[in-house]
């Protein structure tokens, strides 16, 4: 399995269920259908954007969600929302391509940082990280709000 492509796919594409959103799903098993899309569409006017990761079969192995952002501590930086490979094609260059995808889409936007968060529970992707020369530079706190 060799990687072949990676695009971008717009709110409305067929491709973002037939193949992004399984990929997608095994990073966030929550997302159905129906709010993938419903999150997609509101998040696109946010800068919310899906690139997907496709083998030499046209098979979806690899997803991200991103966007260009503008804050006081960084300035300007491409923040990776969402970044999976499957597993079947982990260890194979997919993750370290789409990330490479993803700097040179910063470096074009202007952006002075790429920036992700990732759960402490994924030490294997933090050792990815790592390697791909990511530093460890924040704590990032969540409160849960009542939805009421």
């Amino acid at each position: 399995m060799s990687l072949t492509k990676i695009i971008d796919l717009e709110p409305g594409d067929a491709r973002l269920a037939d193949g992004l959103l399984p990929v997608l799903r095994e990073l966030r098993p929550h997302l159905t259908e129906d709010l993938f899309r419903e999150v997609y569409e509101r998040g696109y006017g946010q800068g919310l954007r899906f690139s997907a990761a496709y083998d030499d079969r046209g098979v979806c192995v690899g997803a991200a969600g991103w966007r260009v952002v503008d804050t006081t501590s960084q300035i300007r930086k491409l923040y990776v929302d969402d970044l999976v490979t499957t597993e079947g094609a982990r260890s194979t260059g997919v993750g370290r391509k789409l990330l490479g995808y993803l700097e040179e889409r910063a470096r074009e936007a202007g952006c002075r940082y790429l920036s992700l968060d990732s759960g402490t529970h994924r030490t294997d992707a933090h050792r990815f990280y790592l390697r791909e020369r990511l530093d460890i530079v924040a704590f990032n706190f969540d409160k849960a709000l009542d939805s009421d």
